[in-house]
């Protein structure tokens, strides 16, 4: 592995005039799986050859998922801090001083307080992409180049599955175990937090311009009024579309059966079939509502608060029904040799003071609610355009949610391979065709 450059971000020199402003943020969401990672490698997980994640580190076992406590915690005794990691992250996923974008202050005061350098590179555009690139190292036994990274539910499951993260040392994690919220202590992926903390979560609901739809938006059902034929925008994606019309219809996701997919199908099918979709979007679906072609959308929370902040107008909301909740997860990657300095650093991230300056650099869901009162402290403190954004971020509820409104919402279903099989079959039909 190369040394690591102090801080400095990777193809992030923000000259490209074809990205708009509000999709590159957008980057930032919870990503579309067009294609599954797998398929393109022509390999499922069932396939992999994977070793033990434990006995790839030097510590004995079988499988990751029967290494026992002593394993783990004789593997994390032999650590020792390098003073350096390779973090793996979206663009414009982290905090960025207003005056120089290469310069990321939670990074700065990092290194200071602990010595350790992170070589930060803005190399995750997409879920699947990124999973694909890592996969072959990873499957052969070799580090992928990256010791920290993120990804969502569904691929952090096929990383834990396949034995590619290390296990977690709960002793090395007390600012998490002190300040994150419980609700992130019991995710379906990973309970207990073994392999993973979440880094930001954020909402999947309907996205809507007031003006355009002449009444509020409240529930799932407008999404399927013919009063908006021909200006509703869905996902076209089978995760996304299929988790968030079963909340739609009155079902669980977590505890559906295939019956309960295909009813979901069915309603997207008459939806369809009555000429209300416009069309199925990729992330270009804020653009297309940002410039009203559309009136209302399935729609990421952070994507309409970053529209707003560059001049939009519109709402979000979650229906009745209830909406997802996606949360992105920081992992260490099997084969790192800088184990020790990553676990610091993710531990580092759920100091309040931190996570008060991360919220106000990503406006996603932050999993410290103690935060909340610092970024009260600095609005108090802030003008111009520093102070409407944090303003908005204090004010949505989309960056602090209140328990009541985690109440309304649902993870997505984390399904097995012979599942998602099944789930692709019945959704994918209906925006490919």
């Amino acid at each position: 592995m190369s040394p690591p450059q102090n801080n400095v971000p990777e193809n992030q020199d923000g000259n490209d005039p074809f990205l708009d402003p509000v999709l590159l943020r957008g980057l930032t969401a919870s990503r579309f799986s067009r294609r599954e990672a797998v398929r393109r490698a022509g390999i499922g997980l069932g396939a992999l050859s994977a070793g033990s994640l434990l006995a790839a580190c030097g510590v004995g076992g079988s499988t990751s998922t029967t290494s026992t406590p002593s394993e783990v915690a004789a593997f994390w005794e032999k650590q020792k801090k390098t003073g350096s990691f390779t973090f793996a992250n979206w663009p414009l996923y982290i905090d960025t001083d207003p005056n120089n974008k290469n310069v990321h202050p939670s990074l700065e005061i990092f290194t200071k307080q602990t010595g350790i350098q992170v070589s930060y590179k803005e190399v995750i555009q997409d879920y699947d992409p990124f999973f694909a690139k890592i996969q072959p190292d990873l499957a052969a036994g070799r580090n992928p180049g990256y010791d920290l990274a993120n990804e969502n539910e569904k691929y952090v499951h096929k990383m834990i599955e396949a034995g590619w993260l290390i296990p977690l040392d709960h002793s090395k994690l007390p600012t998490f175990e002190k300040y994150a919220a419980d609700k992130y202590k019991h995710q379906p992926v990973d309970p207990g937090n073994k392999y993973v903390v979440p880094y930001q979560s954020g909402f999947i609901g309907i996205g809507y311009d007031p003006n355009l739809t002449g009444r509020e938006i409240t529930s799932f059902d407008d999404l399927l009024d013919p009063q908006f034929k021909g200006k509703v925008g869905m996902y076209g994606d089978a995760l996304e579309l299929g988790n968030f019309t079963l909340v739609g219809i009155g079902i669980k996701p977590e505890g559906s059966t295939v019956s309960d997919w295909e009813k979901a199908a069915g309603v997207l099918q008459k939806q369809k079939d009555d000429g209300i979709v416009r069309q199925y979007y990729t992330q270009d679906y804020i653009q297309a509502l940002s410039h009203g072609d559309v009136s209302l959308a399935m729609a990421y929370s952070g994507d309409i608060f970053q529209a707003n902040l560059s001049g939009s107008n519109l709402r979000f909301v979650i229906p009745d029904e209830g909406g997802i909740v996606w949360t992105d997860n920081n992992f260490i990657l099997a084969h790192s040799e800088h184990a020790l300095d990553v676990i610091t650093y993710m531990d580092f991230t759920f100091k309040p003071e931190i996570a008060a300056m991360m919220a106000e650099g990503i406006d996603y869901i932050s999993p410290v609610p103690s935060a909340k009162p610092i970024v009260q402290e600095d609005l108090a403190k802030a003008t111009g355009s520093e102070k409407k954004n944090l303003q908005e971020i204090l004010s949505g509820g989309l960056v602090f949610p209140s328990a009541e409104t985690y109440s309304r919402t649902y993870e997505r279903r984390i399904l097995s391979d012979a599942e998602e099989k099944k789930w692709n079959s019945i959704f994918e039909p209906i925006y490919q065709s």
